[in-house]
């Protein structure tokens, strides 16, 4: 197949330039004085649609950006003494072979998923 990966997320804001800010300060996401490239690490990408009446996102919401992260613990901490509602359920860690997730939104109110992967098994020796 010709497609190597997801080459942009564009999305509406109210305030672009303070909301690429907030990405940038609190998530790494995006590139100082609006270059606009973001290079980010080779990995797994989920893409699925979702059935219309799913509950596994607000319903008042058409997507969710869900950006796979390192660190989990030391970035919910992080966020959460810059003033930033972090939620964390046991069921969305209850797949250990899947990784670990947490909540945010960001100051317009997007929902944003931040995904652990879990650590691959060691080789076989």
């Amino acid at each position: 197949m010709p497609v190597t990966g997801i080459g942009g997320f564009f999305f509406r804001s109210k305030d672009t330039k303070a909301l690429a800010d907030w990405y940038l300060t609190h998530l790494g996401v995006g590139a100082p004085e609006n270059v606009w490239i973001w290079n980010q690490q080779a990995g797994p990408t989920v893409f699925a649609p979702f059935k219309e009446d799913s509950d596994y996102f607000a319903a008042d919401h058409r997507w969710m950006l869900n950006l796979r992260v390192e660190g989990l613990d030391d970035l919910i901490a992080s966020l959460k003494s810059a003033g930033i509602e972090v939620i964390t359920k046991a069921e969305w860690d209850a797949t250990p072979e899947i990784g670990r997730f947490a909540r945010i939104h960001d100051p317009e109110g997007n929902p944003i998923e931040l995904w652990e992967p879990a650590s691959p098994p060691p080789p076989k020796p």
